[in-house]
């Protein structure tokens, strides 16, 4: 692979250029399979709530539900990762292999080909749309897995200008972002740790944004930098501090949805969480409550049983992608009626863009700690906001002389997602030019910051991708401002579906958490004993 190609996918994540979407579980199906297909026997539940994801909004909801005395059910697609101190729980970039990839979603890594022995619940699945390809996570807490970890609230000018004004900034800044904060144990790095050695790459992008005369300011984290102070007096293996943590920190001290919002939900005794349940399909039942279809799977994708859960109420939680596909699906086969034309629609991207910084005359290190540490914002305008942070290169055994920039931020353009009847499958329109006037904006500032005698590869230009999906259940078309699809009784989307294509210039989790977190106090006080 040429260089320049190795370089960009570094930068921009999961083979993007060559990605080709996964058909879904499996691989070809044999005839031993099919015939064993018919064997399989299928279950019957009947639980009260029923959650399907069990990211930033599943995780939110699962806790505050218990809290309130609510059983729950949380449905998963993806396996548990437990991590812990020298633990291998994560692939990483030298140790690429089947626990990457969403049963093989995509075939390469960074530029390098990934060895899939066989089929496996990895931790990434990457769908291939019309002009873009969007990044999806799989596992127990959702993308707090695989997210770097920056933890951004927007400025109440451009929450105002981008999301409805009735969510009322002043008690989403008062409550529900202190309250995901505080959930999230969000902590900035500590001097001791920016000024070591491994830590000159992001010393340098300080530098270089101050001297183009923009701000810079360390980004809040949901990280215990304790962990990565430990890894440089070298008590246990490195994983912050060589930036061997863009799939996953091995070392723990990462406090992601799973250790945080669902361990705490699971300790009341109140939620039963369902890995390896893949769910195929919803519907309303007869007598109106809501039935979830799911396949209960190893982590080679084999079903083990088919569930059919009867449900009073029914959270949506499967992310901007997942939900979407789901109540698509049940549009066009009728399992539910009457749902809104407006399903699919106002779909975007956060306006993500990746880029490889590369200097000849400055050094990074071969070495580059992570994940993040400092970012650049340009809030002034609410209608061109943007935020650039620079993030580590993981070890690949040489030196690159690069670094990575990524920048997002306020973006008006939308995509639709569309129902297939031939191949029961929804896919992603997308204007090749979608995004371009901010996609503009932040290379110029990138380009400022980099400075003379700079190389910016831009991967967006090369494979358009996102790691950070929003909309398709909007607020205000779709959903109400809690969540409640129209039309549909017992029936929520709490997640970034519900989010309408942008978080304001900062990445989504903190904004989906808290509108996770204003909407289920509305749910749990108007909807408790006549809808959940």
């Amino acid at each position: 692979m040429p260089n320049i190609h190795r370089r960009a996918f570094m930068a921009s994540s999961i083979g993007a250029a060559a990605a080709a979407a996964s058909p879904g579980v499996a691989g070809a199906a044999t005839l031993s399979s099919l015939l064993s297909a018919a064997a399989i026997k299928t279950v019957r539940e009947d639980q009260r709530v029923v959650i399907i994801g069990s990211g930033f909004g599943g995780g939110v909801a699962a806790l505050r539900l218990a809290q309130a005395g609510i059983p729950s059910m949380v449905l998963e697609r993806g396996r548990r990762w437990v991590t812990g101190p020298n633990m291998d729980t994560f692939p990483t970039l030298q140790s690429l292999d089947e626990r990457v990839l969403w049963y093989g979603s995509a075939k390469e890594v960074y530029g390098r080909r990934v060895s899939l022995i066989k089929p496996y619940a990895g931790l990434i699945d990457a769908i291939a749309g019309t002009n873009m390809t969007v990044m999806t996570a799989a596992g127990l807490g959702g993308g707090s897995l695989l997210y770097q970890g920056m933890t951004l609230q927007p400025s109440e000018a451009i929450f105002n200008a981008c999301l409805p004004q009735a969510l009322d900034y002043k008690k989403m800044d008062a409550i529900y972002y202190p309250r995901v904060a505080k959930m999230l144990q969000v902590a900035t790095a500590p001097d001791e740790l920016i000024n070591s050695p491994n830590y000159t790459a992001a010393r340098l992008f300080s530098k270089h944004v101050r001297a183009a005369g923009y701000s810079v300011e360390k980004i809040p984290m949901p990280i215990d930098w304790n962990f990565a102070l430990a890894e440089l007096r070298g008590e246990m293996k490195p994983s912050y501090t060589n930036g061997d943590c863009a799939l996953g920190v091995n070392n723990g001290g990462k406090h992601s949805v799973d250790v945080t919002y669902i361990a705490e939900a699971e300790r009341t005794g109140m939620v039963s969480v369902r890995v390896l349940h893949h769910v195929r399909k919803v519907a309303r039942a007869g007598n109106g409550q809501w039935q979830v279809h799911v396949d209960h799977t190893d982590v080679n994708g084999t079903v083990l049983e088919k569930k059919i859960i009867t449900c009073k109420a029914l959270i949506m939680a499967a992310g901007s992608v997942g939900t979407t596909k789901l109540l698509l699906r049940a549009r066009a086969q009728n399992t539910i009626s009457n749902l809104p034309d407006a399903l699919g629609a106002g779909w975007g991207t956060n306006g993500d863009r990746i880029m490889v910084w590369s200097n000849l005359t400055e050094d990074f290190g071969a070495i580059q700690g992570g994940p993040v540490i400092y970012g650049s914002k340009e809030w002034t305008d609410p209608q061109r906001a943007n935020t650039v942070i620079q993030a580590s290169i993981p070890p690949v055994g040489l030196d690159l002389r690069s670094t990575m920039l990524v920048g997002f931020g306020v973006s008006d353009k939308r995509g639709q997602w569309r129902y297939n009847p031939l191949t029961d499958e929804s896919t992603l329109d997308w204007q090749r030019e979608g995004d371009w006037a901010l996609h503009q904006r932040i290379l110029a500032r990138a380009k400022q910051i980099a400075g003379s005698g700079s190389l910016l590869l831009d991967t967006h230009a090369i494979a358009p991708s996102t790691w950070h999906p929003l909309g398709g259940a909007n607020m205000g078309t779709v959903c109400d401002l809690s969540g409640r699809v129209r039309e549909q009784k017992g029936l929520y989307v709490l997640d970034g579906a519900l989010i309408p294509g942008t978080t304001c210039a900062c990445n989504p989790s903190m904004t989906i958490a808290a509108v996770a977190e204003r909407a289920i106090d509305d749910i749990i006080a108007n909807d408790v004993g006549t809808l959940v």
